[in-house]
C-alpha cells in the first residue's frame, strides 16, 4: 500500500482488495469456459452476484466515507467511477443471458478484466488531494 492509502484511504484496502480478487478469479472461470466453447451457466451468474454485493460494499463504504466529511480528489470522475463500477456486474448478467453461446462467458471475462482497472481508478481519484 501507498503512504496515501496507509493514511486511511475509504476505497482502499479490505473492500477493494477482495473486489478485485473475486472478479478475477470470476474472470479466470468464464475464461476457463470460453476455452472450452461453453455458455455462461448458474455459477458465473452467481459469482456475478456475489460480485455485485462486493462492489455494493465497496460502494457504500465510500459514501459513508463522503457523508463524514472525506473528499475525492476529482469528485466527478470518482462518482463517474463509482456508478460504472456498480453497473458492471449486473450489465454482464444481462448481456450473457443474451448470448447463450461461448461469447457470453468472453463477455463475463472481459467485464470481469475491466472492473479490477475501474477500482484501482477509484482509488487514485480519491488519492488525488492525499498523494
Amino acid at each position: 500500500m501507498s503512504s496515501a492509502a496507509a493514511a486511511g484511504t475509504p476505497v482502499d484496502g479490505l473492500p477493494a482488495t477482495g473486489t478485485i480478487v473475486l472478479s478475477l478469479v470470476l474472470a479466470a472461470w468464464s475464461l476457463y469456459a470460453t476455452a472450452r466453447n461453453r455458455p455462461p451457466d448458474r455459477s458465473h451468474l452467481v459469482g456475478l452476484g456475489l460480485l455485485e454485493l462486493a462492489v455494493l460494499g465497496l460502494a457504500v463504504v465510500a459514501l459513508v466515507a463522503l457523508a463524514g466529511g472525506d473528499r475525492p480528489g476529482e469528485p466527478g470522475a470518482f462518482f463517474g467511477y463509482l456508478v460504472t463500477l456498480v453497473c458492471l456486474p449486473p450489465l454482464a448478467a444481462v448481456l450473457a443471458r443474451m448470448e447463450p453461446t461461448r461469447w457470453g462467458s468472453a463477455i463475463v471475462t472481459v467485464v470481469c478484466l475491466v472492473l479490477p482497472v475501474v477500482v484501482v481508478r477509484l482509488q487514485q481519484t480519491w488519492q488525488v488531494t492525499g498523494g
